[in-house]
């Protein structure tokens, strides 16, 4: 089942956008929380627009209306080095800037906790009155969200290899809107690892197996999900493994797993989109 977050990063990934972090405190009981803010930037439309991911902050009731008022200080963010050239003619329509997009007066906010519904009724009333339309998108969004997307495919993976692999590979997929199944994604703080594990391997109907060296060599959690998915295959007589191979070869795979290494395998060298192409083909066969 994904995330709030999940769908924050996900929802508008096809246009540019510029990423500020800060934090906010509670100044009675001294909680902290992260918030992620983000500047899209739409070249083709000629307008620019925010998102903020907002996680639960202990004893804050609408920490939103704080966030309002940070709109121009992230409107103004040093974006002057980045624009396109639109047009295929001679000479080209000529180079956008960032800074030159207009706002399109839409900020979304994507809340762990749902704000109270007075509360957000004023704050989208008094937007509305400068021009500037304010979305909701917490709780209820997230269930209807989930109902109607299951995800295709478990990735499993070594966590030495989130950043450089993992992340990117179920971001691009989500891009080709083919649902995964990442723990990043997927689990919250407080959630049962094993359990949401085990969920995720049950629930969805392949697994993309990220072989690395560091995968090979864990014999913790990631072996402990081979294992289950191998099992898998044998209870129900039917191939879920689709490999990706990362600075690995066959007799390393051959050395971990002999049946493994008979499997066809996609290459990371051919890089995060024609892999997750590749993918998502098989995932749709």
């Amino acid at each position: 089942m994904a995330s709030l977050f999940e769908y924050f990063v996900k929802d508008f990934s096809h246009d540019l956008s510029i990423e500020k972090k800060w934090r906010l405190q509670n100044t009675f009981n001294g909680s902290e929380i992260e918030v992620n803010a983000r500047v899209f930037l739409n070249f083709d439309a000629n307008a620019k627009y925010l998102a903020f991911y907002v996680p639960e902050l202990s004893g804050a009731i609408f920490p939103e209306a704080i966030l309002m008022n940070s709109i121009e200080e992230l409107l103004a963010l040093p974006i002057t080095d980045i624009g396109v050239s639109t047009g295929f003619g001679d000479p080209p329509n000529g180079w956008i800037e960032g800074k030159h997009l207009n706002f399109a007066g839409r900020v979304f906010f994507y809340c762990e906790r749902d704000p109270p519904d007075n509360a957000k009724m004023r704050l989208i009333s008094e937007a509305a009155e400068n021009g500037v339309r304010v979305v909701f998108r917490s709780e209820a969004y997230l269930r209807r969200r989930n109902e109607l997307e299951k995800p295709k495919a478990f990735i499993s993976h070594d966590s030495r290899d989130k950043a450089m692999i993992a992340g990117p590979l179920a971001i691009q997929m989500q891009k080709f809107m083919c649902p995964v199944w990442y723990d990043e994604f997927s689990l919250k703080v407080g959630d049962s690892l094993r359990g949401g594990i085990e969920a995720g391997l049950k629930e969805c109907s392949k697994c993309i197996l990220i072989l690395t060296p560091n995968f090979l060599t864990n014999s913790g959690w990631s072996k402990r999900e081979y294992d289950s998915i191998f099992t898998r295959e044998l209870v129900e007589k039917q191939q879920v493994i689709l490999p990706v191979w990362s600075d690995v070869n066959a007799p390393d795979v051959y050395e971990y797993s002999p049946i493994l290494a008979d499997r066809v395998a996609v290459s990371w060298s051919l890089g995060v989109e024609e892999v997750a192409r590749r993918l998502v083909r098989a995932l749709d066969a």
